[in-house]
């Protein structure tokens, strides 16, 4: 089951990193009204919360740069930014690098006990790993959507 597991976060992380080449960057700021945040910003939390639910919850270190926390942590948003995020380039670079890194540092540990139960902003509540590593699945999902959202917007309006 752990192969299954670790070739579907593979998959859905190929459709993240095919949409981020797919998208041009001078799309990657637009913060189309009603949203929050940009491309740029989902991408970046993408990586972010991956670590976060890799890592953070069995108490280790984030591997992501920590310019990543910075920009991209939960309720962080562009209005708030001050500095340069990252460019398209160094996100890419961490997305595609996350997924090995993720499988070598974290295979035979899916069903490892989280020291403390992980609970997100829904109120579900986590135990394992494993658990954890899938819901971040879901959750770059949630994203990729709002991803494809802010870039349908800004494509089809007068904004670029």
């Amino acid at each position: 089951m752990e192969k299954t597991i670790f070739n579907y976060v593979e998959k859905v992380r190929e459709i993240t990193e095919n949409s981020l080449k797919r998208i041009p960057e001078e799309y990657a700021d637009i913060v189309p009204k009603g949203f929050n945040n940009n491309i740029r910003w989902n991408f970046g939390h993408i990586a972010f919360v991956q670590d976060k639910l890799t890592y953070s919850v069995l108490g280790e270190d984030i591997q992501v740069p920590k310019e990543f926390e910075t920009y991209f942590r939960p309720k962080t948003k562009p209005a708030d930014w001050e500095g340069t995020p990252p460019t398209f380039s160094e996100i890419s670079a961490v997305l595609a690098e996350q997924k090995g890194r993720i499988r070598e540092t974290i295979k035979g540990r899916l069903e490892e006990k989280l020291p403390t139960p992980f609970t997100n902003s829904a109120g579900v509540t986590f135990y394992t790993v494993g658990e954890t590593l899938l819901f971040s699945c879901f959750h770059e999902g949630l994203h990729l959507e709002s991803i494809k959202k802010i870039y349908h917007f800004a494509k089809n309006s007068d904004i670029i």
